[in-house]
């Protein structure tokens, strides 16, 4: 089901329909008040972010402990800024939320940091098949390419076919960090796939099936045996820092690898995932 800009727009016309929005989906159809205890009916406070109840006149505020808190960022701006990240394949700069919302880049960069708060990691362990990779993020360097380069961080990566992405910032690639990682999102069981690097060694007296695809040997893929999907998504996220981002702090990296593996978990969801983030602001997953 799409969501268009035309639907946005219709949904949204301003700051008070985006604050009721949040108030249902925070406190859905309230009835009893929380101090009287009485059934009563909430009100929207006039030049105040808040809705009080008729009888005792306590107040509730829907922007609490939310990523619109104490912000002075007009509400409808907020949920337009998120209705971008939710239709962009490739992320949206900064630069490009202060060209749309028109705000100073201050503002634009918090914004999308706060957004980035609602791609939340996929919870659940991967089963079946999985594939195991890992790749390094950052600018361009002279020297050793790959594994062991300079100013580059690693990522790690498991992808279930037909099924979920995890990805971690790590310190590094050796097994003692990595294997952890797999014992607590992999089912024991599952057919793990990988290429030659020896910190997979261990992986099948971890209790998987393990089966390998030899890079080294100009090896790509062997019947089922291949890491397509994990170098697919690997090749998606590379593209969008590079060309959306031009560069990444390691500082904050693990925010837009969540939020890249979060639209690919979600890339077969019939509901519109700016609607999933919306809600994810009250009710985060």
């Amino acid at each position: 089901m799409k969501f268009t800009i035309k639907d946005f727009h219709a949904k949204y016309p301003n700051d008070d329909a985006c604050l009721d929005e949040i108030f249902h989906n925070r406190y859905g159809q309230l009835e009893i008040c929380p101090s009287c205890h009485k059934k009563t009916k909430f009100y929207r406070v006039s030049d105040r972010k808040c809705y009080a109840c008729k009888l005792c006149g306590f107040q509730l505020h829907p922007l609490a402990d939310t990523i619109f808190h104490k912000s002075s960022t007009s509400l409808k701006n907020w949920f337009y800024a998120i209705y971008l990240f939710a239709n962009s394949k490739n992320g949206v700069s900064a630069m490009e939320l202060q060209r749309q919302l028109g705000v100073t880049y201050k503002c634009a960069w918090r914004m999308a940091k706060q957004i980035r708060l609602l791609f939340g990691k996929s919870t659940g362990k991967l089963s079946h098949t999985v594939e195991l990779d890992e790749t390094y993020v950052g600018g361009r360097g002279h020297g050793k390419r790959g594994r062991g380069a300079e100013n580059k961080t690693p990522v790690f990566g498991m992808a279930e076919r037909n099924g979920k992405i995890k990805a971690q910032v790590v310190a590094d690639t050796k097994s003692a960090t990595i294997l952890p990682i797999v014992r607590k999102s992999v089912k024991i069981g599952a057919d793990i796939m990988t290429d030659e690097y020896q910190s997979y060694n261990r992986v099948r007296s971890m209790g998987y099936h393990h089966f390998r695809i030899h890079h080294a040997l100009k090896e790509y893929a062997r019947g089922a045996v291949h890491l397509n999907t994990i170098e697919g998504f690997w090749s998606q996220l590379k593209r969008s820092i590079n060309g959306t981002y031009h560069a990444v702090s390691p500082k904050y990296l693990q925010s837009y690898v969540d939020e890249f593996s979060y639209r690919y978990n979600l890339r077969h969801s019939v509901r519109p995932l700016f609607e999933r983030m919306i809600l994810g602001v009250v009710k985060p997953s």
